[in-house]
């Protein structure tokens, strides 16, 4: 299993770079933040629409590669995380063809009905900082397996867990308040 992972992120890391490359070596200081949004013109060499192709194939190439990598650690996860008691997945096929169904269901889901990928992203934003910073850590102390966890830390992890979620409530509702605006705002009139 590990050349395989090994494999595929050298092969995902080396698409990263070349395409960040010569984005900046194509568009210098017009590079759009979404690089790939830069190649829907033409680029004002010879084989323009040829050059887009590739590029967007090598996309889609990055994308298959990197997305087994991702289902496999979120299918592992969610798995302990909803049957913690239960065998390995590996040997239950019912229970991970259930997961399996369910997570690529979702998946789909999203992709069809989220218009842009960067709304997506300010979402993630908004929850995963949160996450990894404050919730997991408290987490953490609160579960305290060791028994080493004082009343003062249980406090301070709940107070941790509160300004977390209330940040993030904060930042999903300003999200949602931007999208809201920018569908109000029509087309420019002229």
């Amino acid at each position: 299993m590990q050349p395989i992972v090994r494999t595929s992120l050298a092969l995902c890391s080396i698409v990263y770079i070349t395409t960040s490359f010569f984005g900046v070596l194509l568009f210098g200081d017009q590079t759009m933040d979404d690089v790939l949004a830069n190649f829907d013109t033409n680029l004002g060499v010879p084989y323009s629409a040829v050059l887009n192709d590739i590029v967007r194939v090598t996309y889609v190439v990055h994308l298959m590669l990197v997305f087994p990598l991702i289902f496999f650690a979120l299918r592992l996860n969610l798995d302990g995380l909803i049957f913690p008691a239960k065998k390995p997945l590996v040997s239950d096929n019912k229970r991970f063809i259930l997961i399996t169904t369910v997570l690529i269901g979702i998946v789909f889901l999203g992709a069809s009905f989220i218009p842009s990928i960067w709304d997506a992203f300010q979402f993630t934003g908004a929850t995963a900082a949160v996450c990894i910073g404050f919730i997991f850590p408290a987490s953490i102390a609160l579960r305290d397996t060791h028994g080493i966890s004082t009343k003062k830390d249980i406090y301070l992890s709940l107070f941790m867990i509160f300004l977390a979620v209330v940040s993030s409530s904060i930042a999903i509702s300003s999200d949602i308040n931007s999208m809201f605006k920018k569908s109000e705002v029509g087309p420019p009139r002229s």
